[in-house]
Parts: structure tokens; C-alpha cells; sequence
């Protein structure tokens, strides 16, 4: 199943759309699409004014988002209530949206110039736009008909207010959003895999020669699956034939991943022997949330890799000790060498003088006669 395309995240130069982007995910963030309060909700300026909720009816009473089993070819009805807290009418704008997991880990929806493929394209309100009294609230029914040919699995997306406001100080217009969170699991072959990639292992080393050193393991967690996908991760690293193993710390668990997303999870690892050759090893167990909430473990997914862990103080400081004995071996043969050298020249003198001598004695020893 693809998953709905995630927005360019590349910046404007503009500074208008820098400010309109930093106010739509503000809002959002506010609203964080895990449910949705009774009271006033407000942003940090006070300009909004309005909340939203699911309706009472026969999917529940007090629900936190709407949920949904359906099979491919079918619709479901339901509504959206929004109720109008300010002094001052609203008119706001009704439309879906599909999700996508921000680099921060949470849940965002495409915004409204964006193409949806699942949830947005799939629901639509009886309305486009609403005007709501102050004081007020308005029930908005909505359907989500999913096609027949519908790929199995399971779609996040949300259904949003919207109210595009000028502002006078910067003269823009900033759109403000407050929305609920649309989970959609299509009947069929459910086929929930994650996959983890890009596996690399980095020694960073340590001053200390005789000392331990940090590692630092980075992958991708990619869910090739169609169901929504999360997990315990387990990164543990040994040294040459399994020995020497170091286990990471406490890994935090990725977000809930859409089908298609990826997640880079970099770990530190401390207290790691450098054992010249390490071998990484990631286990991701797989966990799978049903409709009614619970979690089901799947099978855990491995994935190895080795890289250097080279003691280059250690091995530098025996360098340097090898590199003196050999200068002190070098400098005793030298010194030896230069005794021999005066010790036989010593006897060659003696032998020398020696036969001077002798040789004196017997030519003395002729002139006698």
C-alpha cells in the first residue's frame, strides 16, 4: 500500500510562508490529533476560539478519535461537532487530510493544497465551510466511502476546521487548523512487516590506551508492511568470534510508523572494548496494535554489521615504546661496538710497541758484539 505522500519540507525564502508554516504546526501540535478537548481551545495568541469533537452516536459516546474497520467498497457515516466559544460568529473551512509522521515523531496532516491518496481523498463532509454563533455549536456528518479497489491495511489521516485570518502587523494571512485524528484499517490480507536498513557502526575511540571507548550504531526502520507498526529495539556489539559483547542503553521506542515511512534511529553505546574488528547486531521486535488497543509482538527482525575498532592510542603508545627499545638497542650496540673498537686498537698498540721494543733489544744486542 503506498502511504500518503509527505509535504517538502524545504523552506521558503519568503518569510510569510515561514510564519503561516510555523502557525499551522503550532496548532497542530496543540491538538497533537490524539483527542480533543470540551473547552476552549487556544492558541498562544487567543485568536482561536473553537473546539472540536467527535459526535455521540452509535461508534460511541466520548471518544478520543475516530476509528474504523471497513471493508473495500464500503462507506461510514458519522460527525464532527464544533462549537464556537468566542464573542464573534465564525465561518470556518471543513476538509481531510491524509498523515504523516514528522522528523520530530508525531502525527502531522497534509495541508489543504497537498494531494491526498487515502483518508483525505476517501472522506468528505456534507459541507465545505460552516458559520457558527457564538455560543454555539454545529454537528458536521461526514463519510468516508473507501473504493473497491482499496489496498488492505491500515490509513491515518484527520478531518479539520480551518480559519485563514489576516494579520495586520505582518500582513499575511495565517490559517489556523484544529482537527480530529482518522485511523481507517481496510479489510484484507494484513500484512505487517518492518524491515531495518542501512546498519553502521562507528568506533569513536578513547584518550585512555588501556581504556574503553563509545560506539555509535545508526539504521533506518522502514515499515514494508500495510499495517501501522511500531517497536522494542535491542542493539547489542562483540568483539571477534562473540566475544567481548557490550549492550546499549535503554532505546526509546519509534513512533507509530505509516505504511512506506522510514525512521533513522541513531544509538550510543558505551563502555565498548576496541577489539579491532565489531560486529553490530539491531533486533526490532515488531509491535502491532489491534482495534481494540491491544499490542501484539511479532516476530523480531535482525540485522547485522561489522566495522573497526582500532586502539589507535594503545597502538601509538607501542610504537613509540618499540621505537625507544630499538633506539636503546641500537645505541648499546653502539656503545659496544665503539669498545671493542678501542679495546683492539689498545691491543694493537701494546702488540705494536711490543715488537718495537723487541726489535730495539736485538739491534742493541748486535751492536754490542
Amino acid at each position: 500500500m503506498p502511504p500518503s505522500p509527505a509535504p517538502h519540507r524545504t523552506l521558503s525564502a519568503d518569510p510569510r510562508r515561514i510564519i503561516l508554516r510555523h502557525a499551522v504546526l503550532v496548532l497542530l501540535a496543540f491538538l497533537a490529533f490524539a483527542g480533543t478537548s470540551t473547552g476552549s481551545a487556544r492558541a498562544a495568541d487567543g485568536d482561536v476560539t473553537w473546539t472540536v469533537r467527535t459526535a455521540a452516536n452509535g461508534y460511541g459516546d466520548d471518544r478520543s478519535s475516530f476509528s474504523y474497520g471497513v471493508n473495500p467498497g464500503s462507506q461510514v457515516k458519522d460527525a464532527m461537532v464544533v462549537a464556537n466559544h468566542g464573542k464573534k460568529a465564525l465561518t470556518l473551512a471543513l476538509y481531510a487530510a491524509d498523515g504523516y509522521t514528522t522528523e520530530k515523531g508525531q502525527l502531522d496532516l497534509l495541508t489543504r493544497e497537498k494531494k491526498s491518496l487515502g483518508i483525505g481523498a476517501w472522506v468528505r463532509a456534507t459541507k465545505t465551510g460552516v458559520r457558527i454563533a457564538p455560543g454555539r455549536t454545529a454537528e458536521i456528518p461526514f463519510t468516508v466511502a473507501v473504493p473497491r479497489d482499496a489496498t488492505p491495511g491500515d490509513y491515518v489521516g484527520g478531518i479539520l476546521t480551518s480559519l485563514k485570518q489576516s494579520d495586520d502587523t505582518e500582513g499575511i494571512a495565517v490559517d489556523r487548523r484544529l482537527g480530529i485524528r482518522i485511523e481507517l484499517r481496510v479489510s484484507g490480507a494484513l500484512n505487517p512487516t518492518l524491515a531495518v536498513e542501512n546498519l553502521h557502526v562507528q568506533y569513536d575511540g578513547t584518550a585512555n590506551p588501556f581504556g574503553q571507548g563509545d560506539a555509535t550504531v545508526t539504521y533506518t526502520l522502514h515499515n514494508t508492511g500495510n499495517a501501522l507498526l511500531s517497536g522494542a529495539q535491542k542493539v547489542t556489539l562483540t568483539g571477534p568470534f562473540g566475544t567481548l559483547e557490550t549492550r546499549a542503553g535503554k532505546i526509546a521506542a519509534p513512533p507509530e510508523l505509516l505504511p512506506g515511512e522510514r525512521w533513522k534511529v541513531t544509538v550510543p553505546v558505551h563502555d565498548v572494548t576496541p577489539a579491532l574488528r565489531l560486529t553490530a547486531k539491531a533486533t526490532v521486535t515488531p509491535a502491532l496494535t489491534d482495534a481494540a488497543g491491544s499490542t501484539t509482538s511479532l516476530k523480531p527482525v535482525e540485522a547485522t554489521t561489522t566495522g573497526w575498532a582500532v586502539p589507535w592510542t594503545l597502538i601509538l603508545l607501542i610504537v613509540i615504546l618499540l621505537t625507544a627499545a630499538a633506539g636503546a638497542y641500537v645505541l648499546r650496540r653502539r656503545t659496544r661496538a665503539r669498545r671493542k673498537q678501542r679495546e683492539d686498537a689498545r691491543v694493537r698498540d701494546a702488540v705494536e710497541q711490543a715488537l718495537q721494543d723487541r726489535t730495539r733489544d736485538t739491534q742493541d744486542a748486535r751492536a754490542t758484539r
